[in-house]
């Protein structure tokens, strides 16, 4: 029986950790061991059933450990993950029994799909990127690694999505577009233009914002 342990213990790190409880995997080839985090008391206050393990720099993976990422800005989750692969941590695929995938679907290691994920074709989602609940990618769609797609998205035909983006919940991207690398769509803004790399939007339409 693998171990696994997950990556992040504040909110999404509990959520993730819901929904690994019902995926079909869970006490059939993993238990859940707990999770790391570099506080300590993250969990304090919550009655997940779980400790901390770990601070996450400092965790040794052993041979029976599995993990899954639930950290949820895309950034500090390439920081937290380089270290972990560098030891030889490997990363499952998180996805929740209710999700839907289409055909020609393809996902990398270490993706997280949350429950009602809709994936409909010829989609590439590269490794740890996650999509939280109810949110959607139509055909054509790429999404780079470490990206963050957060509740109620809408990634419409042919969009183009880089690595490590933050999209905000409610967002919509109309087709073709392309959201470049390190990029923020802000919650509920709609965009129908290119958005360059390393750039916040927010608002229908979108528009950049001052950093």
């Amino acid at each position: 029986m693998q171990k696994l342990i997950i990556v992040g213990a504040g909110g999404f790190g509990r959520e993730v950790c819901a929904w690994a409880r019902q995926c079909p995997d869970f006490r059939r080839e993993w238990d859940i061991a707990g999770f790391l985090d570099d506080n300590p008391d993250a969990l304090e206050g919550y009655d997940v059933g779980l400790p901390v393990l770990n601070a996450i720099s400092s965790y040794k993976p052993r041979a029976r450990d599995v993990f899954v990422c639930a950290l949820g800005q895309p950034q500090v989750k390439r920081a937290c993950l380089e270290p972990l692969l560098d030891k030889g941590a490997r990363f499952i695929q998180l996805i929740h029994p209710s999700v839907l995938i289409g055909d020609r679907v393809e996902l990398g290691e270490g993706v997280v799909l949350c429950p009602r994920v809709t994936l409909t074709s010829d989609i590439v989602i590269e490794n740890y990127a996650s999509f939280n609940l109810n949110s959607s990618a139509g055909h054509d769609v790429s999404v780079g690694a470490f990206s963050q797609v957060n509740s109620f998205c809408d990634l419409t035909g042919g969009v183009e999505v880089g690595r490590e983006v933050l999209l905000g919940s409610h967002a919509t991207v109309l087709p073709g577009t392309k959201i470049g690398d390190r990029s923020i769509v802000g919650a509920g803004s709609v965009v129908l233009r290119d958005v360059p790399d390393d750039t916040t939007v927010f608002g229908s339409p979108a528009k950049a914002v001052a950093s």
